[in-house]
């Protein structure tokens, strides 16, 4: 294990050997100092630690709609927290992505563990970082889109946008950007409407 973390440890993102492919067991065996996330089997760094204007996002957006989820079946997590998509048909050791999205809403309590979420969660919404664009516009776009995640939100705090995403027969259809001075409707929740200035506040 130490020659494999100091070998990831000297290379670029994405982190790890080309050619090799990870999974949730080996993801439950690391003990690298920093957080890793692993997308269809390659391992990648967590960016630094989020800036003031993604924290306050975060936070505002959580607070929205864990109060609007109060007391209903349906329950929101953020991130550290792990969501593992086994491929179809096989033992959940060998998922071969397993990623920490910002805020995600499960409405199928049978897919919480203790570990975290197994299966794909209802509603994702990742906000972007200057070291996370490409993962997020690319690499969780595509993994979301495949695992079945039913809506994908990606927030952009420095232009104060929202760009919305609904599932329709396997592929995502983009809905609409919203600006700050916007309204929006979530399709997983659609008696949850939120006012972007209070998200952006």
């Amino acid at each position: 294990m130490a020659e494999e973390q100091n070998k990831i440890q000297t290379l670029e993102e994405p982190v790890g050997d080309y050619g090799i492919e990870y999974t949730y067991a080996d993801y439950l065996k690391f003990e690298f100092e920093e957080m890793v996330e692993i997308i269809r089997g390659r391992i990648f760094r967590m960016s630094p630690a989020p800036i003031s204007s993604h924290q306050k996002i975060s936070v505002n957006l959580s607070g929205l709609i864990w109060s609007f989820l109060r007391g209903k079946k349906c329950q929101i997590f953020s991130a550290p927290f792990d969501v593992i998509l086994p491929v179809a048909n096989k033992k959940r050791e060998t998922a071969t992505t397993v990623v920490q999205p910002d805020i995600c809403v499960i409405c199928n309590p049978d897919m919480i563990e203790e570990a975290g979420c197994f299966g794909a969660p209802d509603w994702i919404i990742e906000i972007l970082s200057p070291h996370t664009r490409k993962k997020d516009f690319q690499l969780k776009y595509d993994v979301y889109e495949e695992a079945g995640v039913a809506e994908y939100w990606i927030v952009m705090p420095l232009e104060k946008l929202i760009e919305v995403f609904v599932l329709e027969n396997g592929k995502y259809k983009r809905i609409k950007t919203y600006a700050q001075d916007d309204e929006v409707t979530s399709h997983t929740l659609p008696d949850l409407t939120l006012n972007l200035e209070e998200v952006f506040e």
